[in-house]
């Protein structure tokens, strides 16, 4: 209410009124003294009586007034602590404005925690100034009377209080006037507003007192309104916060996520949907699932259709679509029914793993499989498979067949390869039961060694029963095929150091092994007649005593200036 409302005016003109008669009738009490104390003393004994009851109506209109104010500061304060819901700001319009009202030197708010302590949240000065928390000096134990009996304290001069005066804190501190009230939220304390004043003693009274206490009341509300304003902003944040990290985490799955509604309108999908199936999210929302998925509606409609009618997962679904931008990609589909909260089904949720390039390389591996050892396998490590070599010993097996060329003379080339790959399968499928590694097919010869990425200690007897296996494996195949494509390998073997390695450029490399003991092996094969297995006098040495041989006999090899000594293998001891 501002100052010249009509409340205001009115309690102003019967204040001058007053005044004014007061004044009138003390002059004509002086006047009537003067002139007439002997002659009329009932006159003189009226007036001296009428200027008494005027002077207590004076007093009276002045209590009228000051309740007046302090009604219409109470009405100002409330609207003002209930104008903001930032509770920093409340708590410091509160206080200041008690401070304003009731003359008092320092005035300091305590809030109840959660723990049921008090703390002080906000301390001011008659400066309007904040006090630091080394200057709060205050009488703690009426704080903790108001608190805990929820009544409220005045005291003119607590020095001289019976009640107070012997607390070592009034003493300490020079405590004098001291006002503290209890705030109290539906009929909850919640609080205490503590005002004081060190220098001047009866400031404050019973009037005040009641004042403060409704002011505080008022407070109270203000105050748990701005705490709660403070409680839904906080969760607001951290529900906006939570809800930008499950985007953020949503956006970087690698699987692609879909959800859809009852009506199989789709409601979202991340990122990795888009690059998977080439579609845009622009496109695909709000559409039915079938209408945004052409390429999947076939294999993925009866799927939805079952999970929303059994309510139950549906994992692993294996497809291999055409889609526009792609070509024909391999997919995982993995189908939930979307819950609420209360666990009601509101729709389905598709998980889409791509695995094309898995598939790949899948298939890469099953190829490479098929040359080397898959324990060889295992012991490679791309991280150090880099250009270059290392020196090693190795076992070298060679395998020809022989008259191939005469042979291929006779049929076209799809017969011709389609008899050659039985063969080498039947060669390559030997040499990976003895763990040896297939360097190369190259035509109708293959080349292996063994000892090398694993070593074994054995290696050169595992080359020989690789070839005895190939010997043996092709006799088995002569059995199915007719005698026009019956063909043998000649077989040569030999032990020595190579060089082991990667062989080409940073693109395209070649796992294989160079060196004269590789050469060896090929020309000691080139000796060897179909159905034939031939060893170096080096290998014999290694496995004489588990090996047939025949007689040794000396080879012109290329590349050599004496005979190699050379032995057919009969069998295994």
């Amino acid at each position: 209410m501002s100052s010249d409302s009509p409340s205001t005016i009115l309690t102003i003109d019967l204040k001058h009124q007053a005044a004014i008669t007061q004044q009138l009738v003390e002059q004509l009490r002086e006047e009537v003294v003067r002139q007439a104390a002997g002659t009329f003393p009932r006159l003189v004994q009226g007036v001296n009586a009428l200027v008494t009851n005027m002077n207590r109506l004076m007093r009276q209109i002045s209590l009228v007034e000051d309740d007046h104010k302090n009604l219409l500061a109470l009405v100002d304060v409330s609207q003002l602590v209930n104008s903001t819901l930032e509770l920093d700001e409340v708590l410091r319009t509160v206080m200041d404005t008690i401070i304003r009202l009731t003359g008092a030197e320092r005035g300091f708010l305590m809030l109840k925690e959660p723990g049921g302590k008090l703390e002080t949240r906000i301390a001011r000065n008659w400066e309007m100034e904040s006090i630091e928390s080394h200057e709060q000096m205050i009488s703690q134990t009426i704080v903790d009377r108001v608190f805990n009996d929820g009544m409220a304290v005045v005291t003119t001069n607590a020095q001289e209080d019976p009640r107070f005066g012997h607390y070592e804190s009034i003493i300490a501190y020079n405590l004098r006037s001291i006002l503290c009230v209890p705030m109290k939220f539906k009929d909850q304390i919640t609080g205490v507003i503590y005002t004081d004043n060190r220098i001047r003693a009866g400031i404050f009274s019973d009037a005040q007192k009641n004042l403060l206490t409704a002011f505080a009341n008022q407070a109270a509300v203000a105050i748990e309104n701005a705490r709660l304003y403070e409680s839904v902003k906080r969760t607001l944040n951290e529900v906006t916060e939570l809800k930008n990290l499950m985007d953020n985490i949503f956006a970087s799955i690698a699987s692609g996520v879909i959800t859809a509604d009852i009506e199989d309108k789709i409601l979202l999908c991340n990122r990795a949907t888009e690059k998977i199936l080439g579609l845009k999210r622009t496109e695909m929302l709000h559409q039915r699932l079938v209408e945004a998925l052409p390429s999947l509606a076939e294999d993925l409609e009866p799927q939805i259709e079952q999970v929303l009618q059994h309510d139950q997962q549906i994992l692993g679904i294996e497809l291999s679509p055409t889609l526009p931008d792609r070509g024909k990609v391999t997919l995982s589909l993995n189908l939930s029914p979307l819950k609420d909260a209360d666990q009601n089904t509101q729709g389905v949720a598709i998980v889409v793993d791509d695995l094309t390039e898995k598939k790949r390389l899948e298939a890469q591996r099953a190829m490479f499989e098929r040359m080397v050892s898959p324990k060889v396998i295992e012991m490679l490590d791309p991280e150090k498979m880099q250009l270059g070599g290392r020196r090693t010993e190795i076992t070298t097996l060679f395998a020809d067949v022989r008259s191939f060329t005469s042979f291929s003379e006779r049929y076209d080339p799809e017969e011709l390869v389609k008899i050659l790959n039985q063969y080498m399968s039947e060669a390559g499928r030997a040499i990976l039961e003895e763990d040896g590694t297939i360097d190369k097919f190259m035509g109708d010869a293959v080349m292996a060694w063994f000892n090398a990425p694993i070593l074994q200690s054995d290696h050169s007897l595992r080359a020989v029963r690789a070839a005895l296996a190939i010997v043996k494996s092709v006799e088995n195949l002569h059995a199915s095929l007719p005698q026009e494509f019956h063909l043998n390998f000649g077989v040569g073997i030999h032990y020595g150091v190579a060089v082991l390695g990667m062989v080409g450029t940073e693109k395209k490399m070649e796992y294989t092994a160079i060196g004269d003991s590789v050469n060896t092996a090929k020309r000691i094969q080139e000796f060897a007649k179909g159905g034939q297995i031939l060893i170096s006098e080096d290998v014999y040495r290694l496995v004489e005593d588990k090996v047939k041989v025949g007689d040794p006999k000396g080879v012109e090899v290329k590349g050599k200036t004496q005979p190699v000594t050379v032995y057919e293998v009969l069998g295994l001891y």
